[in-house]
């Protein structure tokens, strides 16, 4: 369990630095490499072996990794854009609602039993997700044409989760080689996010600051803990992957909605509070579904 109580207090705290982003003009682009790179020396410094670079291609998970590498920098620049501009319950919520997504998948590909507790639990966690999202960080409805970013979140989100899920079930049977291949996918992103950064040097369109390095450094310990704990916490034997997910999910929208409304004022409207509500109930009922 606490492993995923970590997942959830990681994950809450990325859309928290995002929002600090917009207050202190850090360059997104910038922070989001760095932030990698050092999500990748933390995967290598908690991996217990020796590290062997032309031996990391032969894993079955590499060649998988550069493409959740490439997904990861893309929908974190999604993340952040959304963060700004219609807040942390919208971003969370976006996130968070592609829940749908991997449990899918684990009742689908696994076939993960369903059952009427967790069944409803799962139904519940969608709706609340959606209530919840009915609003900007003013608290105004959302327009149509800014529900773009939020959908693209939706997609990549689900997608990164289930091939996460897929890759620990499905080709990481030593339990130490988590960091390494946390460390893999992250070295990715931030090669692939280097490259960005180049091509802008060249264009002459780049401009450095130092505190887009310290943005990056206090953004990339979170990330890397909030996918090292999730991983953990789907090899563990607490729940199947559609209840760890549900979970998971959900009380990163609670919390994320409770810290925009104490430190960041945002406002919420009555379905705002119906889909916290559930929420709630929807992890009790996954929870005692499993028991």
């Amino acid at each position: 369990m606490i492993y995923l109580v970590l997942s959830i207090f990681a994950s809450t705290l990325i859309f928290v630095i995002f929002k600090l982003f917009a207050k202190y003009n850090i360059n997104t682009l910038q922070a989001i490499v760095v932030n990698y790179l050092i999500a990748c020396i933390c995967g290598l410094i908690g991996y217990q072996n020796s590290i062997e670079l032309s031996l990391i291609p032969q894993y079955d998970w590499f060649y998988y990794t550069l493409g959740l590498g490439a997904l990861f920098i893309i929908v974190f620049n999604l993340m952040a854009t959304t963060t700004q501009q219609s807040g942390l319950s919208v971003v969370s919520v976006a996130t968070k609602m592609a829940v749908v997504i991997p449990i899918g998948f684990g009742l689908w590909y696994y076939q993960e039993p369903l059952g009427m507790l967790k069944g409803v639990g799962i139904v519940f966690a969608l709706l609340a997700v959606y209530l919840a999202s009915l609003k900007t960080k003013s608290g105004e409805p959302l327009k149509s044409k800014s529900l773009l970013f939020p959908i693209l979140v939706f997609l990549g989100s689900g997608l990164i989760d289930t091939s996460l899920n897929f890759l620990q079930n499905d080709f990481i049977e030593d339990k130490k080689l988590i960091p390494l291949f946390s460390a893999t996918i992250f070295a990715a992103a931030g090669i692939i996010g280097l490259c960005v950064i180049a091509t802008q040097k060249i264009r002459g369109v780049f401009k450095f600051e130092i505190k887009n390095i310290v943005a990056g450094i206090a953004l990339g310990v979170p990330n890397y803990f909030s996918i090292y704990f999730l991983v953990k916490s789907l090899r563990s034997d607490l729940f199947d992957s559609s209840g760890i997910f549900t979970i998971n999910n959900v009380a990163i929208v609670i919390l994320s909605t409770m810290v925009g409304i104490l430190f960041f004022r945002e406002k919420l409207s009555l379905k705002n509070w119906i889909g916290i509500i559930l929420a709630i109930i929807s992890i009790g009922l996954v929870t005692i579904a499993k028991t």
